[in-house]
This record gives C-alpha cells, sequence and structure tokens, in this order.
C-alpha cells in the first residue's frame, strides 16, 4: 500500500516537471498555478483567474513603460540555488493571482526570486536608444518588477501625455527591452 501511493506521488511530480501549467516551451515551466484571491492586495489582482499558470514560460523581460492587465505573478526558483529540482536542473515558476501569496512563497522558500509581475501591453512604448521613444501596437506579453506596476495603468491619455513629457527610467526603475 505505501509503495503504491509513493509510487503515484513521484509519478505525479514527473507529470508536473515534464507538462507544468502551460505549454512548455523549452526548458522552464510552470510547477503549479494558485488561482485564488483571499483579499484585497497591494497589487492588481489577475484579470483572468482561470487563466492564471497557462500563459507561455517564456516571455519578453521589462520595457514598455505602460501595461494594460495583470495576467499574473510568478516567483522563479533556481535549483543551483538550493530550490527542489521539479524541472531536473532547469528554473521553474509558481503563478499566482494574486501579490501577496507568490510574496509569502517567494520569502519563505530557498532558490526563489522575489515575485515578478506578467503584464499584457496592447500599446507600449519602445525605447531602441536613450530619450527615442516610439509607440508600439499589438498584443505583447512581457514580465516586469512589481513596483512598476505603480503609476503605469495605461489610459487612453497615457503614452501621448509621456511623449509630450517623457521621463526616462532611472537606473533604479530600468525597465529594458530584453529577450529571455
Amino acid at each position: 500500500m505505501k509503495f503504491g501511493l509513493a509510487k503515484s506521488c513521484a509519478e505525479l511530480v514527473a507529470v508536473i516537471c515534464l507538462v507544468g501549467c502551460g505549454k512548455d516551451e523549452g526548458q522552464f515551466v510552470c510547477v503549479r498555478a494558485d488561482s485564488t484571491v483571499t483579499k484585497q492586495s497591494a497589487h492588481p489582482l489577475a484579470v483572468d483567474n482561470a487563466a492564471v499558470g497557462k500563459y507561455a514560460a517564456n516571455s519578453k523581460s521589462g520595457a514598455g513603460y505602460f501595461y494594460d492587465d495583470v495576467l499574473e505573478y510568478r516567483v522563479w526558483f533556481h535549483p543551483e540555488r538550493g530550490a527542489a529540482p521539479l524541472n531536473r536542473d532547469h528554473d521553474y515558476y509558481v503563478a499566482f493571482a494574486q501579490y501577496e501569496k507568490a510574496e509569502e512563497l517567494s520569502k519563505s522558500s530557498i532558490g526563489a526570486e522575489e515575485p515578478l509581475v506578467l503584464v499584457r501591453q496592447y500599446e507600449w512604448i519602445n525605447e531602441p536608444e536613450p530619450g527615442h521613444y516610439v509607440v508600439e501596437k499589438g498584443n505583447r506579453i512581457s514580465e516586469w518588477k512589481v513596483k512598476w506596476l505603480d503609476g503605469s495603468k495605461r489610459s487612453p491619455d497615457s503614452i501621448g501625455e509621456f511623449l509630450k513629457h517623457p521621463k526616462p527610467a532611472d537606473e533604479s526603475n530600468k525597465q529594458s527591452d530584453e529577450e529571455e
């Protein structure tokens, strides 16, 4: 009986590691998703709780100055820093609909990063070189530092006002446009 239960648990862990929460896009996977919300949050909640954990693991990193939707908060784990090797020796993440739950896991886990936020941008600002701003449109998904959310929700006037009075991101709030 104990052997059967242990074998079932091991098989479940193997499936989670291989499949993840969403589609496997290379070596990174989501190993768990928490779509619940338990209280008010200091940061926006995910726009669609049912989709938390189902977005592609790979995304752009940073950039844009403005966001349209918060998709999920992610806590990335690194086995080389002591995290459990749930994705062999590759990094993995846990997805959340609410920031505070991500922060709690991040602070209580070995090998975990601070939470990042996955955002959707329908219109954003590209800065191909310092001080040169280009308005872009499309459907872009990007991982941001959580602190970049404050004051960055796009409104109908946000980009036009920014272009009239551009404020480059300082080094502590640098939003670069990189591929992960």
